[in-house]
């Protein structure tokens, strides 16, 4: 079972049992970590809401991706919000050409 989450006023991940209470926090929250354009390129790295893990280790709640230029469908996901900082910052690398062709990984 994936699990639903929601920020905490510190930012911190919470479970959460009651979808209605997860649906209410969803609809309004600001969930981007980071989002950058680089010409017809788009990064944006977001808290997702929902565990992405499917049960195999700790929950992955940011997700990363790269919209157009040649690594147009690049994805990757995390457990916590420094990771996915992190890896905003290298996805833009990578999108500018300063990083290994990750396409298809």
């Amino acid at each position: 079972m994936n699990g639903k989450y929601i920020l905490d006023e510190e930012g911190n991940p919470v479970l959460i049992l009651d979808i209605l209470q997860w649906a209410r926090w969803f609809e309004t929250a600001e969930r981007h970590v980071a989002d950058t354009r680089l010409d017809n390129v788009r990064i944006s790295t977001v808290f997702l809401g929902l565990d992405h893990s499917w049960g195999q280790g700790p929950p992955l709640l940011w997700e990363t991706m790269i919209f157009g230029g040649i690594h147009d469908g690049y994805q990757a996901r995390y457990s916590t919000k420094a990771e996915a900082e992190v890896s905003h910052a290298r996805a833009v690398s990578i999108a500018k050409g300063k990083g290994i062709n990750v396409k298809g990984e």
